[in-house]
């Protein structure tokens, strides 16, 4: 089994589609930032976005007016 389980994530972010594009981009910041500061990463950034997500440390803002 996983952890965390798409279940959980799902409780954070309501469409699958949407859980993937914030992880990527959250990801893609992890790996910058690292990149930049040149501090090597303990694991890897989509592991470390989805960890971040399922602990709630980031806001997700859902918006109502796209479909």
């Amino acid at each position: 089994m996983l952890y965390p389980s798409l279940t959980d994530l799902l409780k954070q972010v309501n469409s699958r589609y949407m859980l993937v594009n914030i992880i990527a981009q959250r990801a893609r910041e992890i790996a910058v930032k690292s990149e930049e500061s040149g501090e090597p990463l303990d694991k890897k950034p989509v592991s470390s976005a989805i960890e971040e997500i399922a602990s709630g440390s980031i806001q997700i803002h859902h918006d109502s007016d796209l479909c």
